[in-house]
Order: C-alpha cells, then structure tokens, then sequence
C-alpha cells in the first residue's frame, strides 16, 4: 500500500488536504533555523508550504513518480528510505514527515532523524485526520466492503480516523525515545474545517490508502455509491479536520 499512492501522482496532489498553517508557523517558530529534511515527501505538499515560510528544505522519497512530481513544483528531492538514506555529514534544524511516519520502522527512521538533526533540533511527524459527515462516513464504508471483498481490512464499524491516527502518535513517540538522543516528545493538535465540492471529494476518495491498489471497476463502485448519497444530501459537504503532531527535540 505504501509504494501504491504514486499510481496519480498527480491527483494525490491536487485532491489531498494541505496542512493548516498554523501548525507550519509553529514549527518553524519552534525551529532555530530554517533547514529542513521532509522524510516521506511524496510530492512535496509539506515541502511547499515550508519553503513558502522562508524555509530551505530537502525532500526524502521512495517512490520516484511523487519524487519526480515534487521537483516539478521546485523541491529537492533525493531517492530513498530514510532509513536507508545517508545525510552525508549534513545537519538540520528540523526532520518533518506529513502523512507518512506509520510507512516508517520507528526506531529506524527516529535514530536516523537524530544522525540528521543539529542539537536542539525538532522531530516533528503529524497527520491530518477528516471526518466527514455520517452519512458519507457509512456510504463510503458499505460501498468498499462490497465493491472490494478481498480487502484486508472491512471498514463497517471501524473506529473513528482520529483514534488510528493518535495510535500512530503514541507508536512514533514509542520509536522515538527507544531509538534515544531526544529530550520529550509534545503533543500538537488542531482543529479545522474544509468545504468540499461533490467533485473535489470524489476526487480525493481514490488517494486514500484503502483505494489506491484497488482494481478500477472497484473504485468506480466505490465512487458511484458515494456520489448517490452526496447527492441526496445536497452535494457540498463540510469535513471536519484534525491534524495531529508529535515534536521531539534533538537531545543537546
């Protein structure tokens, strides 16, 4: 599933949520300098907002259709795992990874996060969690079961996206302080909203993990189904957002 999201490159980046500017503000003022790694960049999402707070920023990606795409928009990107990559003597004021830490082994990628940071550096991994109104929620749960039995997970009953993701954090943090060389780790939260179009949220429904290895009679079934109910509610929906993020600072 990992190695699946390049399959559109392109509409991952069109249709897939940026990150509030709130949290970008906070970590460049928590940062000392404006140096970053983006380990995970896929096509440079986080990467553009930082350089457009003044940050310099290097991108590490596995996948070469988002690394390729990530440089079209003007990021620096080199090929590879983090836990793989060699910073070759370079030194960071900040490691961040956007919706990418869970494809990371966590003590790994934290020990390799400290090869690369300065001291007093931050670790920062976060996540944007959406919960769309009830209705969508089930359409889209029923719809998938059915379309795509083979499935390895069934998302009727699944519990809330922001539970998963906060499991995430506390297996980041985990990592991160086995992998040692860090001081404690803080908790950031924030809580927002996006309008979305009935198009711009079937748009965005096959970048998601469950999807993009789906076959594309699976998908289009998928979709037909959401887009019923889309309707019968009125099209535009409101999605409600919370994006998650551990930062760690680099021990001294």
């Amino acid at each position: 599933m990992a190695e699946s999201f390049g399959t559109d490159a392109a509409r991952y980046d069109r249709a897939r949520p940026r990150y509030p500017q709130a949290l970008i503000d906070r970590i460049v003022a928590a940062s000392a300098g404006r140096k970053i790694l983006d380990v995970g960049c896929g096509t440079g999402i986080v990467a553009r907002q930082l350089q457009s707070a003044g940050c310099q920023v290097l991108g590490v990606e596995p996948d070469p259709r988002m690394a390729e795409l990530a440089r079209q928009f003007g990021v620096e990107v080199e090929p590879g795992k983090i836990e793989d990559w060699d910073p070759a003597g370079r030194l960071f004021d900040a490691v961040v990874a956007g919706q990418a830490w869970h494809w990371v082994e966590p003590m790994a990628g934290a020990a390799k996060a400290a090869q690369a940071l300065r001291p007093g550096g931050l670790l920062a991994v976060f996540w944007n969690s959406a919960q769309s109104p009830a209705e969508i929620t089930q359409a889209f749960a029923e719809a998938f079961d059915r379309a795509v039995p083979d499935a390895p997970v069934r998302l009727s009953g699944l519990r809330p996206a922001a539970d998963s993701y906060s499991t995430m954090i506390s297996n980041a943090v985990e990592g991160i302080q086995a992998a040692g060389g860090f001081g404690d780790s803080e908790q950031w939260r924030f809580e927002w909203q996006r309008v979305y179009s009935r198009e711009e949220w079937l748009d965005q429904l096959p970048t998601t993990g469950c999807l993009t290895w789906a076959r594309p009679e699976q998908v289009a079934e998928v979709l037909t189904a959401v887009r019923a109910t889309l309707d019968a509610i009125g099209g535009d929906i409101t999605v409600d957002y919370t994006t998650l993020a551990s930062v760690t600072p680099r021990a001294a």
